[in-house]
């Protein structure tokens, strides 16, 4: 494979990790056990000499989609999912400061008590200097995932790619814990995404990377060392590119 830091321009990624992945083995909340084991592995990425933003969902928390169904307005129940963001944005910035690693979170909803408000110019000198940014609150705008504002983010910084670090090792044709002979992918473009309708995303989200040129590579967040080797064009995951881009490599 050839996807690695020589492949990657100002070596500048984007994580996106769902509010389960912090959840470990619990039902709800936050593991600070599994945050710490996720924070040394950005910390292992960052060695590499990456410069690194996160973004990170609200559904270990609260999910707006199922409280709008159960009858609070829509917008409404999307900005409380958006602050549970910042929950879990302070709760790895705490962890990976914990590492050593200087993070700063910024929201899209300004806070300024807890944390900084979301500036483009800014963080794009946090992370020159080596800082980890974490984009809190979303798009700041209700009817939006944080995969939509995971895909906004990466082409506002100007990124490479956009890695997600998801509970399987890539995308599969349905979800293999429910259906064993799930059919695994090593490389999709953005159209077999949305032409097949593959949940790895929601269609705004591939849109904007398609228009953009980002690739993006799925992955196991709960495989020891993963991020790193993904980084470096190793390790198991899924690449989803352009037609024009198949030069890149894919997942062993």
């Amino acid at each position: 494979m050839d996807f690695g830091l020589e492949k990657m321009g100002h070596r500048r990624v984007l994580l996106k990790l769902s509010g389960e992945a912090l959840m470990g083995d619990r039902e709800f909340g936050l593991d600070t056990s599994t945050i710490d084991r996720i924070a040394d592995e950005i910390k292992s990425v960052l060695a590499l000499g990456v410069q690194l933003s996160l973004v990170i969902g609200g559904g270990n928390l609260f999910r707006g989609v199922e409280a709008a169904s159960q009858g609070i307005e829509r917008g409404t129940a999307d900005y409380m999912g958006m602050l549970a963001t910042v929950i879990n944005a302070l709760a790895v910035q705490g962890l990976l400061e914990r590492h050593g690693v200087h993070t700063r979170v910024q929201s899209a909803i300004p806070m300024s008590t807890v944390c900084e408000p979301y500036i483009r110019r800014r963080a794009v000198r946090h992370m020159e200097k080596g800082r980890v940014v974490i984009f809190a609150a979303g798009t700041g705008n209700p009817y939006f995932t944080t995969d939509t504002a995971a895909a906004l983010r990466a082409v506002e910084m100007g990124c490479d790619a956009l890695f997600k670090g998801t509970q399987v090792d890539g995308v599969y044709s349905a979800d293999p814990h429910k259906v064993p002979d799930a059919v695994r992918y090593d490389r999709l473009t953005y159209h077999d995404v949305l032409t097949q309708d593959l949940k790895v995303m929601d269609a705004s989200a591939i849109s904007l990377c398609r228009e953009n040129a980002i690739p993006i590579l799925v992955f196991s967040i709960h495989n020891s060392g993963e991020f790193a080797k993904v980084v470096t064009g190793n390790g198991r995951f899924t690449i989803i590119c352009g037609e024009e881009q198949r030069d890149v490599g894919s997942g062993s």
